[in-house]
């Protein structure tokens, strides 16, 4: 399995340690589902102490505990979020039916505040990255709809009738050449997937760079916005080496690149004012 240099970025970097991370996942507790509610904490704990290791200043926000107006609040500061995986998005967002195959609980609070979240990534250009769930919502937040449910695909995008610990499945994925994603992944990353569903119908200003070798949309990239999904779990245990770190690096290289932007601007005004 393929693994990856380790990031440049390291707590040191007075660039990195001043960026501040949202990591955005759906619930803090799922009484009504423990086992599971516990290998996507897992992950998702996985998530800030990988960022924190770089010299993220990370935190968790909870959406479905939060609610759209707290968690557009506390992440209003963000430097770079992190969107991470969980229940299907309800498919009243995209004109969905309802009583699709493996249709389960859908979380509406979380699902709203997220949705928010992601539409006010794009308008500012706050570098955002998908997981999962979060590629899909990214997908529906701008306009586009989802695949319900893959027939057949199991054994290619999860492990069928498995234990919640267990459905992780490792294949390939296209990625195109000169995407942000290649650029920190390369064009032929080994991945963990554990999804039923896919982005169907794209939303407005997302381009299609990644795909598995069933056609199934892997990846996705915003056209003028730092905005990424994947639709793999690189936060899994048994994901490459490295793969998770990468895609932070990215992430911090964005962020870098939005600051230098910045100055740049802030500069010519001040010299235009002087001229």
């Amino acid at each position: 399995m393929t693994s990856y240099a380790a990031p440049s970025t390291r707590p040191s970097d007075p660039a990195v340690a001043s960026m501040r991370l949202a990591v955005v996942e759906v619930a803090r507790h799922r009484p009504h589902a423990p086992e599971y509610h516990a290998y996507v904490d897992d992950m998702n704990s996985r998530v800030r102490a990988t960022a924190e290791a770089a010299g993220w200043q990370a935190t968790r926000f909870a959406a479905g505990d939060l609610g759209t107006d707290e968690l557009l609040r506390v992440t209003a500061d963000a430097d770079a979020i992190v969107v991470l995986g969980g229940e299907d998005l309800s498919p009243r967002l995209y004109g969905g039916a309802t009583g699709y195959p493996g249709e389960g609980r859908h979380d509406p609070v979380a699902d709203e505040a997220q949705l928010a979240v992601v539409r006010r990534a794009v308008a500012r250009r706050t570098p955002l990255l998908g997981v999962c769930r979060g590629h899909q919502l990214i997908n529906v937040a701008l306009g586009g709809d989802l695949v319900q449910h893959l027939d057949d695909h199991d054994g290619v995008h999860r492990t069928p009738d498995a234990p919640v610990d267990q459905l992780m499945h490792p294949h390939a994925v296209g990625l195109e050449p000169g995407s942000r994603l290649a650029r920190a992944l390369g064009t032929e990353p080994v991945v963990q997937s554990a999804h039923h569903q896919a982005v169907g119908r794209l939303g407005q200003g997302l381009r299609v760079v990644g795909r598995a070798s069933d056609g199934t949309v892997e990846a996705v990239e915003h056209d003028s916005a730092p905005v990424v999904g994947v639709q793999w779990h690189p936060e899994d245990r048994g994901a490459p080496v490295g793969q998770l770190e990468a895609l932070l690096a990215s992430l911090a290289a964005s962020v870098e690149a939005g600051r230098l932007a910045a100055s740049s601007a802030s500069r010519t005004d001040q010299e235009a004012l002087v001229a």
